[in-house]
């Protein structure tokens, strides 16, 4: 039995540095064993892929992350979630009703945390100033809704990560929805 997974990748292609290829990362991830149906979106590290489920998902991770660095040189955080997971996060957004994009709005986003975070990492996190942003956890995630530009938030992966004691990668509101729909429609034609 095959399971749908979206492996989201930390700090590629941002800025001009580390830079990695989408055809050479989708030839990765098909070398690896059990996995199949590899598909990339944007250049921001999104992989949408099919496994077999008995594999442990921290197994799969680290067998990522360590042909990761194998290829590249470098080290590259990943985290890793089912399409129903993914399908929970967006279902589980506190901001919902908050309209994401647009100027004055506010833009939407998620912060995959490479595990949930403990009570003295989300002490530190609540004694942070915020500038407005609002941050809520829930189990792996953190859903952040900027007041103003996403560049301009305490809350950057940095942050959090050295608050929290995590791996962190962000995606914007448009971008999760986009990798569950596309991780649907492979579940779909694959199942």
């Amino acid at each position: 039995m095959e399971q749908t997974y979206i492996a989201l990748l930390r700090g590629i292609n941002v800025g001009g540095k580390r830079i990695v290829k989408m055809d050479a990362l989708r030839g990765w991830f098909e070398a690896l064993p059990s996995v199949k149906h590899v598909q990339t979106y944007i250049q921001s590290g999104n992989v949408i892929f099919r496994a077999e489920a008995e594999t442990e998902t921290g197994q799969l991770q680290g067998l990522i992350e360590s042909t990761l660095q194998a290829s590249l040189g470098f080290q590259v955080p990943v985290v890793l979630r089912t399409v129903e997971e993914l399908r929970d996060i967006i279902n589980s957004c506190p901001f919902r009703s908050a309209p994401p994009g647009g100027p004055g709005q506010g833009q939407l986003h998620v912060i995959f945390l490479s595990k949930e975070p403990e009570e003295a990492g989300l002490m530190k996190l609540a004694a942070s100033p915020d500038k407005g942003d609002e941050i809520r956890i829930r189990k792996r995630e953190a859903y952040l809704l900027c007041r103003g530009s996403y560049r301009d938030t305490v809350y950057t992966n940095a942050f959090l990560e050295k608050k929290l004691g995590l791996s962190a990668t962000t995606r914007n509101w448009e971008t999760v929805c986009k990798l569950a729909d596309l991780a649907d429609k492979l579940e779909q034609s694959s199942g």
